[in-house]
């Protein structure tokens, strides 16, 4: 399947990214049976008003163009943990050093607000609380607004995350989200088997 791209709206292209993702990993190895139709429509124009106010960068909030360089000082990077923020910013390193591969973030902290309008969101594609929560954590749950979980784009540098990240203590923490990243394990460990989505976390 190739995941349509999602026209820009009231919000940033930044959030839309995210859910598209989403949408583009659900029909992939491991992932559910998501249509073309429901992967990449434009939901926000769906949405009412009132969700669709302005996500700013305190809230974590990922800047127009859907990413940042792991060295970027805002809010998405800061609020991480800072283990967690020097062990990616050491895996990216070595990505690009060794294998010119560029790793950027598409998301890490988020607030709780955020957080929410991502789950409130996802319910909407999905069309069910249940199927949403494979994708997208509550905001109680969210390792996302604990700062103890980052986003890897692009698509090559996430797989050299998950084929080197144990390397760095990062390990992929979804079957169905190769981008999903959390400090797992001592550098140099053998990181466990990723759980099947974030529903059984």
């Amino acid at each position: 399947m190739r995941c349509a791209r999602f026209r820009p709206t009231v919000l940033s292209t930044a959030v839309l990214a995210v859910l598209a993702l989403a949408g583009c990993a659900a029909a992939g190895p491991g992932g559910g049976d998501v249509s073309e139709e429901k992967a990449g429509r434009d939901w926000t124009s769906e949405l009412p008003v009132n969700r669709l106010a302005p996500l700013g960068e305190g809230d974590g909030f990922v800047p127009e163009g859907g990413s940042l360089d792991p060295s970027d000082d805002v809010p998405a990077l800061t609020g991480l943990d800072p283990e967690l923020l020097a062990a990616v910013r050491e895996a990216a390193d070595a990505a690009l050093e060794e294998d010119g591969i560029e790793a950027v973030v598409t998301s890490g902290w988020r607030s709780e607000r955020y957080q929410r309008f991502l789950l409130d969101s996802a319910v909407e594609v999905y069309g069910s609380e249940e199927e949403a929560a494979r994708w997208v954590s509550s905001p109680e749950d969210s390792s996302h607004v604990t700062g103890s979980a980052v986003d890897i784009g692009r698509t090559d540098a996430a797989y050299w995350f998950a084929r080197h990240g144990a390397r760095f203590g990062l390990c992929q923490t979804y079957a169905n989200e190769v981008w999903h990243y959390e400090l797992t394990v001592d550098p140099g460990g053998t990181c466990p088997e990723p759980l099947a989505d974030a529903s059984a976390g």
